[in-house]
C-alpha cells in the first residue's frame, strides 16, 4: 500500500477528525455526530495502515487524533487525586453522618453493659473472685494495668494496636451482614471495658484507670463504634431493603459503608499514635486527656458538620454514578 496516496486521499478527513476531537466539548450536534463518523473512517484507516505497513509516523499521528476523539465522546477518566479529595471532603463525612444515632444507640448499649458488668462484680467478691486470685488482680491493678502500654516500644506498640483496631473495624463491616457478629463484638468489647473498670475500681484505681483509657479510648472507641453501626446498618438493610429491590440496596449500602472501613483505617491510625505515644507518657494526665479530646472533637466535627453539608447536598457516600454504573430500569 502507498502510504503517501493514502495522506493525500484522506488529508482533508483526518485534518476535519483532528479539528473536531480538539473541540469536542464545544461541539453541536450535527457537529458531534460528524465527529463519530470521522472516528469510524479515520479507526478502520489505522487499522489498514497498522496491518499493511506496521507502525509509522503517520498511523502514530492518527492515533492521537482518533485517542483525542474517543476522549471527546467517552469522556476522560476522573483525576485519582480529584477522587481521593472528593473521598475525604464529601463521600466519608456523608456516610458518617447517615449512621450518626446507630452509632449513638452503640455507644449507649456498650456503657450499659459494661456498667452493669463492672457493677455485678464489684457488688459480688464471689465473681470478681473468677476473674482471678487476690494477688493477681491486685498486681493487674497496681502495675499490669499502667505497664500494658509501656512494655513495648512506642512505636512497635501503636503499630500493633492500630492494625488490630483496623481489623476488628473492618471485620464489623465486612460480616456486618450476618447479623450476629457485630452484636458479639459489641458484647465482648463492653464485657472486656467492665472487668477491667472493676478491677481498677476494687483497688482504688478508678484515676488511674480513667487516665489510662480516656486519651486514646475517646477516638479508639468511637471508631469501633462507627464500625458496628456501619454492620448493623448493612445487616437491616438487607432484612428491611424499603423501596429498592435487596440486591440495589445492598450495593449502595455496601459501596458506601465500606468506604467507612477505609476511613476508620486513617482515624485509629491516629488513636493508635495517642495510644502509643500520649499514653505512655511522662505528660500530666489532664494534657494527656486534652489531647485525646482534641482528637475526638475533630471527628465529631468531620463526622457531623461535613457530614451534614454533605447530605444535605445530596451525597450518600456512595460512588459517583459514572463509577457505579447505570441502574437498571424497572417497571412501576
Amino acid at each position: 500500500m502507498d502510504l503517501d496516496a493514502l495522506a493525500t486521499a484522506r488529508h482533508d478527513d483526518w485534518q476535519r477528525l483532528d479539528a473536531l476531537a480538539k473541540r469536542s466539548r464545544r461541539l453541536s450536534g450535527p457537529e458531534a455526530d460528524e465527529l463519530i463518523d470521522a472516528y469510524q473512517r479515520g479507526a478502520s484507516d489505522l487499522s489498514l495502515i497498522q496491518t499493511t505497513a506496521g507502525s509509522t509516523a503517520l498511523g502514530d499521528r492518527l492515533s492521537i487524533s482518533l485517542a483525542r476523539a474517543r476522549l471527546g465522546f467517552t469522556g476522560a477518566p476522573a483525576n485519582p487525586l480529584e477522587q481521593f479529595i472528593h473521598f475525604v471532603v464529601v463521600g466519608l463525612p456523608a456516610a458518617l453522618y447517615r449512621i450518626r444515632w446507630l452509632t449513638l444507640w452503640v455507644a449507649v448499649a456498650t456503657v450499659v453493659v459494661s456498667t452493669l458488668v463492672a457493677w455485678w462484680l464489684l457488688s459480688d467478691p464471689r465473681a470478681l473472685a473468677n476473674v482471678g486470685t487476690e494477688s493477681e488482680l491486685r498486681q493487674i491493678a497496681e502495675e499490669g494495668f499502667e505497664a500494658y502500654y509501656t512494655e513495648h516500644p512506642n512505636a512497635s506498640f501503636a503499630g500493633s494496636v492500630w492494625t488490630n483496631n483496623a481489623w476488628i473495624a473492618a471485620q464489623c463491616i465486612a460480616f456486618g451482614i450476618t447479623g450476629v457478629w457485630v452484636p458479639w463484638v459489641i458484647l465482648q468489647n463492653a464485657m472486656n471495658l467492665g472487668v477491667s473498670a472493676a478491677v481498677m475500681f476494687a483497688y482504688d484505681e478508678a484515676g488511674t484507670f480513667f487516665a489510662s483509657i480516656t486519651p486514646h479510648g475517646l477516638l479508639e472507641l468511637t471508631c469501633v463504634f462507627v464500625a458496628a453501626a456501619a454492620g448493623l446498618r448493612i445487616f437491616w438493610t438487607w432484612v428491611a431493603p424499603g423501596p429498592r429491590t435487596r440486591t440495589v440496596a445492598l450495593a449502595e449500602e455496601g459501596r458506601a459503608l465500606f468506604g467507612v472501613a477505609i476511613g476508620l483505617v486513617f482515624f485509629l491510625f491516629v488513636s493508635g499514635l495517642i495510644e502509643g505515644f500520649v499514653t505512655p507518657s511522662a505528660l500530666h494526665p489532664a494534657v494527656k486527656i486534652a489531647i485525646g479530646a482534641l482528637a475526638f472533637a475533630g471527628f465529631l466535627v468531620y463526622m457531623l458538620v461535613l457530614g451534614r453539608r454533605a447530605v444535605h447536598a445530596g451525597e450518600t457516600g456512595d460512588l459517583r454514578e459514572a463509577d457505579r454504573g447505570v441502574r437498571r430500569i424497572v417497571a412501576g
